[in-house]
């Protein structure tokens, strides 16, 4: 079988934390993936509002898969999603496949940026 794995780490940009979650976690192909973003500010309480998630392959460049927490970006596919709101927020991949190996990562972009714990996905 395919395994995917998910690792995150911390990342702190000022006054807002975003941490994904959770830390690691292994899934077989077909299966479903959830990471979350926790904020330590309502992220609708002011100019941080846009909360995105991205996945960055290896080599490529960030691609926005989610934006306003649950809007699917141009190319995304439906078996991706983005719920939540305020101070926690959850990306889910249903039905894994080999092509989601990437990073991916949370930001809340606004009047500042601010990116959340990076989870790497390896095949």
């Amino acid at each position: 079988p395919v395994w995917v794995h998910l690792g995150a780490h911390l990342c702190s940009y000022g006054q807002i934390v975003l941490t994904q979650s959770p830390d690691y976690v292994s899934v077989s192909p077909g299966e479903t993936v959830t990471l979350t973003c926790k904020a330590t500010t309502n992220l609708l309480a002011g100019p941080y509002y846009r909360l995105q998630w991205y996945q960055q392959k290896s080599g490529q460049a960030p691609k926005l898969l989610i934006y306003w927490a649950n809007k699917r970006h141009t190319g995304t596919p439906e078996r991706i999603s983005g719920s939540g709101s305020g101070t926690d927020f959850t990306l889910t991949i249903d039905n894994i496949e080999a092509e989601d190996a990437a990073d991916y990562y949370c930001r809340s972009s606004g009047s500042y940026v601010y990116d959340g714990n990076q989870s790497a996905a390896h095949v």
